[in-house]
């Protein structure tokens, strides 16, 4: 058969709507069951395409500056490791101060009860809540020791010489920054390579469309970045001026976690208020909790409508609900991929949706 009857054939049979929704949901199928298979390999590249990404205007800033790109590559893996290095020195710092912490429980639970049993004799009507409260902290401090003191102790050691000691999760580590650093050198070369994927007719839209999802994702996550760190800075310097233990530590964990909107303060404030105990008592808490206060409010108040109002514009309410919704469908993960995710959705609805004819016109 001479390739042109092939041809004819092969679009005689394309053109039939079934064929091509067979083809179509094959294709998915297969796809479905590729990933399925190499989800961890196509996260640890995601991982390593964001790095690249963040670090992308960075080293542009430092081509204009007439330095080489591969001796910014080197500046920003550099900066990688010692941002690696900090975290893990200050991970140690937190376990170690848990572990002194519980050891200690007993003692600090007597001197509260000794507290409030005096605060009870002066006021009659909190002697109730008094005899309530010995049976609730003894009880709280006994099981706190019992189960939680064996599994940090057991652990510890491990942790003091070395959080990435785990053969496998260095080989991972190490692959994402290899891949990352091969990601910042040829970033615009890959991004090139991608578009060829897609017929010519659909590269504009590609274009368009990969314009947008740096504008929502990219510049939420960027801004993201920046309130994080400040909320960070801000609670270590606010505790250290309180002089509350580890002070660094906990401004490392709120800054870590705020990542994912309001989730740093919410985690962090624990065991700042645990360490603030033993440090003074009601006054440090006290502190403890002003500090934090004030970091939540600059972050909902002042920061997140300016930093981030221009790239994702979502409702409070919707950020709260996405948060939700992607901490109970995927966890910590879910958590902090929802509002970006949501804030693209708002974005391609107005972009694409709310200005077609089936909008306008109906299905």
């Amino acid at each position: 058969m001479s390739p042109s009857r092939r041809d004819t054939a092969f679009q005689y049979v394309w053109r039939s709507p079934w064929v091509r929704t067979l083809v179509f949901l094959l294709a998915i199928y297969l796809v479905y069951r590729l990933v399925g298979q190499v989800t961890h390999v196509i996260v640890l590249g995601l991982i390593a395409y964001v790095i690249a990404y963040l670090a992308h205007p960075l080293l542009r800033l430092l081509e204009q500056r007439r330095i080489q790109r591969g001796v910014g590559v080197a500046l920003v893996v550099l900066l990688i490791l010692g941002l690696v290095a900090l975290a893990s020195t200050l991970l140690v710092t937190v376990v170690s101060q848990f572990y002194t912490l519980i050891q200690q429980l007993p003692e600090l639970t007597t001197k509260f009860l000794g507290w409030f049993q005096n605060l009870a004799e002066r006021f009659t009507f909190l002697s109730p809540t008094s005899e309530q409260l010995q049976k609730l902290t003894q009880n709280g401090a006994t099981t706190i020791q019992k189960y939680l003191l064996p599994y940090i102790g057991r652990y510890q050691g491990q942790l003091v010489g070395g959080v990435f000691s785990v053969a496998s999760f260095v080989a991972e580590m190490f692959a994402v920054l290899i891949l990352s650093i091969y990601m910042m050198l040829d970033y615009e070369k890959i991004g090139l390579t991608l578009l060829r994927i897609f017929p010519r007719t659909w590269q504009p839209f590609v274009l368009d469309l990969s314009a947008n999802v740096g504008t929502a994702v990219g510049g939420y996550l960027k801004g993201q970045l920046l309130i994080a760190a400040f909320v960070g800075i801000f609670v270590w310097i606010g505790l250290t001026i309180g002089g509350i233990p580890s002070a660094a530590a906990i401004g490392f964990l709120a800054g870590l976690f705020n990542i994912v909107p309001y989730l740093g303060v919410v985690i962090a404030i624990t065991p700042a208020l645990l360490l603030a105990v033993p440090a003074g008592g009601l006054i440090k808490i006290a502190i403890v909790v002003v500090v934090f206060v004030l970091a939540n409010q600059i972050e909902g108040h002042f920061l997140s409508p300016i930093v981030l109002g221009r790239t994702t514009n979502l409702h409070p309410v919707t950020v709260v609900l996405a948060i939700l919704t992607g901490l109970t469908m995927m966890g910590i993960t879910g958590a902090l991929l929802a509002v970006p995710l949501a804030a693209l959705g708002k974005l391609l609805l107005q972009e694409y949706y709310y200005p077609s004819r089936v909008y306008r016109d109906g299905p």
